[in-house]
């Protein structure tokens, strides 16, 4: 995923599996044990030949700390405790050694999982071991330890894993976390302001819960946002001014909420803005401000069903804006007559109050898919050029839905290309005029959602494979995944230009991915994908994936590493499905790739350095007793 702000760090999930976790702990601990039991017969021996222990009634060689017995040492009385606490501090260190993650960060992700109720048990890592070592889900750290010593948590990914309760705010002190991940679960309560503190954080991902409460003014101050995703939640209130100063922010999502107020012209300060969705809120007779036409970089406006009045701004201003939708609120006067950009794909002016005529801009826009404007109070002629004008591909489709209005004739021909459909119900100009039946009838548009199936042999593929589309038998991965925002209204036109975008995102062919599926659903595009390994020749391996392939096809999805695109807009992974073949691949949210080899490399050496230094420590301070008693015993004996 680029940033704005500079090249992305490439994240891993620095985790271990808790028996390992445990055994290098175990291990660490019983080597310096053992080491320093060696130092201190090593270094005692030569002295301990010749003393002798008489010990109910037997001879043995041996040594004798307040009663404490060691085989073949000698020491004097009193040494136990010293003796004791040594190796005690050395066994206490070695266990603070190995646990490597900042102690904030992991009292704080404690206290997050008490605030929250964990029905499923997904989080039952996080009762044991070590968040960056010991395989806790949905934890992914930092591959090194940074100048503190410490791992650190940069991402939280607990999507969709039914977690209900609240957000605790000691989800601040998590302070190098840049993603942020809670989408579609059931937490409720407020938003923590905070989650302001993160000056580190990139994506907020809170999509699909049932928050409530004001936005906090402290999410403004967040200097590197790229994507605040607050969508379909219960969030009430206005939207804070503090926002204008979000310079990184590109895709502004809290569409679906119970938002109020005005809409603030400040936010057109924002530098970065591409998306700004606002979908089904109550900003109750709020304007659209004149200053968002100055938004310079925005692609995507859509403010329906948000009760807004008074008139339309002028947007022509806006290089690249591809899709506007103001459907469905009290806007009134006449529409804009300034040129819209080239890349408009979608105009949804429907549903409102508008009057006045059909901006002639309508028949120059070479990539127009979907022209509503319907339920309005427009008038005057229906200009035939907006579809003579176009030349249409066989994907593609314009689709003009003009109803009730008062629009009294057609200039030109009414003879339609077979791509192009037009719906005139309710207007004058369809009165008594038998020839227009066509486009005078009721609603009927081609669904735009599309299904896909593959033609192979009769003979069908073993269990668990499947064809490909050039008819080999593989095992695929199973991926569901949603455009969040999408700049179009038909996925058609685009289906080969997505098909390029995602297998160069993923460092794959095209002819390894297969669109089986795909609807709209409430402006949002949900696609089922299969990827399937790529066939080289007539070898086994290539009709699966390996391991580290699944894994790594997996992160990138889950990590947000596929870069974004102006067109297809942000998107979300709902589900990655492993058909057997691929059950034992390490795939969970809870087991991603290992911890780095520089990372346990670095804790087992520290672990040894520190066994050797303690064990070291230890041994001399017995030889210093040793050393001293022998001496008091030679004086006591030359006494004599």
């Amino acid at each position: 995923m680029a940033f704005v702000t500079s090249p992305k760090l490439h994240l891993h999930h620095v985790a271990l599996e808790t028996r390992k976790g445990n055994l290098l702990r175990i291990a660490s601990f019983l080597g310096s044990f053992a080491f320093g039991y060696a130092c201190m017969r090593l270094l005692l021996k030569r002295g301990n030949k010749n003393k002798t222990l008489f010990s109910s009634g037997r001879q043995s060689k041996g040594l004798v700390c307040s009663g404490f017995w060691v085989p073949g040492m000698y020491l004097s009385k009193g040494c136990r405790c010293e003796v004791v606490l040594c190796l005690w501090f050395c066994c206490y260190f070695l266990l603070a050694a190995s646990q490597v993650t900042d102690p904030t960060e992991v009292e704080a992700l404690r206290t997050i999982k008490k605030s929250l109720f964990d029905i499923n048990g997904n989080l039952s890592s996080w009762d044991r071991g070590d968040p960056c070592t010991s395989n806790w889900t949905g934890v992914m750290c930092s591959n090194t330890t940074l100048a503190d010593g410490n791992l650190h948590v940069l991402q939280l990914q607990l999507l969709k894993l039914n977690l209900s309760g609240t957000l605790a705010p000691e989800i601040g002190y998590l302070s190098y976390l840049e993603i942020m991940d809670f989408m579609w679960n059931y937490l409720s309560g407020t938003i923590p302001k905070e989650i302001g503190n993160i000056k580190t954080l990139k994506l907020l991902l809170l999509t699909g819960n049932k928050l409530t409460g004001v936005l906090p003014e402290e999410l403004g101050h967040l200097p590197v946002l790229d994507r605040i995703q607050i969508d379909e939640n219960n969030i009430t209130g206005s939207i804070p001014l503090s926002f204008a100063n979000l310079n990184s922010t590109k895709h502004f999502l809290l569409d679906n909420n119970n938002l109020t107020g005005n809409l603030p012209s400040e936010l057109s300060e924002m530098p970065s803005l591409k998306i700004l969705q606002l979908d089904n809120n109550n900003f109750s007779g709020s304007t659209i401000p004149e200053s968002y036409a100055n938004m310079s970089k925005l692609l995507k406006l859509s403010l329906r069903n948000c009760n807004l009045q008074g008139p339309i701004p002028d947007f022509s201003s806006i290089p690249n804006l591809a899709y506007l939708d103001l459907s469905l609120n009290q806007l009134n006067e006449s529409i804009p007559t300034n040129k819209l950009s080239d890349n408009m794909t979608t105009i949804d002016l429907s549903n409102n109050k508008l009057n006045g005529t059909i901006p002639s801009y309508f028949s120059g826009l070479p990539r127009l898919q979907k022209l509503s404007i319907a339920n309005n109070s427009l008038s005057g002629n229906v200009p035939s050029t907006i579809w003579q004008d176009r030349t249409l591909n066989a994907t593609e489709q314009l689709i003009l839905y003009m109803q009730y209005n008062q629009f009294t004739s057609i200039s030109g021909t009414t003879n339609l290309p077979p791509n192009v459909t037009l719906m005139l119900e309710g207007n004058p100009v369809c009165l008594n005029n038998n020839s227009l039946v066509k486009i005078c009838g009721p609603e009927s548009v081609n669904g735009m959602d599309g299904n896909s199936s593959v033609v192979c042999p009769t003979q069908g593929c073993p269990p668990h494979y499947e064809y490909t589309e050039d008819c080999i038998c593989a095992v695929p991965l199973v991926v569901h995944y949603r455009l969040k925002s999408p700049g179009f209204s038909d996925f058609r036109a685009y289906v080969r230009q997505f098909e390029v975008f995602l297998t160069d995102g993923l460092s794959v062919h095209t002819n390894q991915l297969f669109i089986e599926r795909f609807a709209w659903e409430e402006g949002r595009l949900k696609m089922n994908l299969k990827l399937f390994p790529e066939y080289i020749g007539n070898t086994t391996s290539s009709h699966e994936f390996n391991t580290s392939e699944v894994i790594r096809i997996r992160d990138m999805f889950r990590e947000w590493d596929i870069n974004d695109s102006d067109l297809f807009g942000p998107y979300e992974l709902l589900d990655f499905i492993l058909l057997d073949p691929y059950r034992d691949a390490v795939i969970t949210p809870s087991s991603s790739s290992g911890i780095s080899k520089g990372a346990l490399a670095g804790i087992v050496l520290g672990a040894i350095a520190c066994a050797v230094t303690l064990s070291a420590i230890v041994s001399i301070l017995i030889l210093r007793i040793r050393l001293r008693d022998y001496h008091a015993l030679s004086k006591r004996r030359n006494g004599e």
